[in-house]
């Protein structure tokens, strides 16, 4: 795809959860179970299908597949996220792992009815992961992006808890996928070829749970930073000037974005 920006964060983005597993397989939503029961309603998808999920991670998206009776390909470079993976899907018999990037899956050509990517397109070589996913779908199959979008103003502990990353996150504003705007999924799938979906979502967390949520993101700082300590004490704060019967809410609008790539 010529002119296809192919921009990523700067690093290496498949090493930056290695010592996040932990929360991140704890505390990390999961995502509306609503979303697969209507592509089988709409007879879009089907048990038996097979799906690539793509940058898989602990295997949060994969289980809403496997759960319609799918057999999952769980793509994800990342070891440590990789094995928790598979520790996690370790009893489902259509789950298979794969060390396997966007760009480079490994899987046949025409192998795959569905490509999905849960809270991880952002992190792809756009040009290059298209290319990929239009060789690994079978004719018209399909692709789904999708995100947890966090709301950050409908609520003080929500408006809290988007001043501290902003205040604390290490580069938050750069790899924020909200900076995903309309053109990059008109190039992306085709201008017209894909549709836009959302579901309400929702967290309700004790202190434990809200810390571990909020480390298990990949910008904020690291173990041995002094801002980390920081930003832990304004957390704490935060959740005891906003929480109710010891609870917070992270609410989400889980954003979906679905269409073919044969343009």
């Amino acid at each position: 795809m010529t002119g296809m920006d192919q921009s990523k964060p700067a690093g290496d983005a498949s090493a930056r959860f290695s010592d996040r597993v932990s929360d991140y397989v704890r505390h990390r939503p999961s995502y509306p179970e609503q979303l697969v029961q209507d592509l089988l309603h709409e007879g879009r998808l089907s048990a038996g299908h097979e799906v690539a999920d793509i940058g898989s991670g602990t295997g949060l998206l994969t289980r809403l597949f496997l759960s319609a009776g799918c057999h999952v390909f769980g793509v994800e470079p990342n070891l440590e996220m990789r094995l928790a993976g598979e520790a996690e899907l370790a009893a489902s018999p259509g789950f298979t792992s794969i060390d396997g990037t966007a760009e480079a899956t490994t899987l046949p050509h025409d192998s795959v009815d569905w490509v999905v990517a849960g809270q991880a397109f952002h992190w792809f070589d756009r040009g290059l992961a298209r290319k990929e996913f239009g060789r690994i779908l079978v004719p018209d199959g399909v692709a789904a992006l999708v995100w947890n979008d966090r709301e950050y103003d409908t609520s003080r502990f929500l408006r809290g808890y988007e001043e501290l990353l902003l205040e604390f996150g290490t580069d938050y504003r750069k790899v924020n996928h909200r900076n995903l705007h309309a053109d990059v999924f008109d190039e992306f799938f085709g201008a017209g070829n894909y549709e836009k979906r959302s579901y309400p979502h929702r967290q309700r967390l004790d202190y434990p749970g809200l810390e571990g949520r909020l480390l298990s993101s990949s910008y904020t700082p690291a173990p041995g930073d002094p801002a980390r300590g920081r930003m832990l004490n304004r957390l704490q704060q935060l959740f005891r000037e906003t929480s109710r019967a010891d609870r917070v809410e992270i609410l989400y609008n889980t954003r979906v974005w679905i269409g073919t790539l044969n343009h």
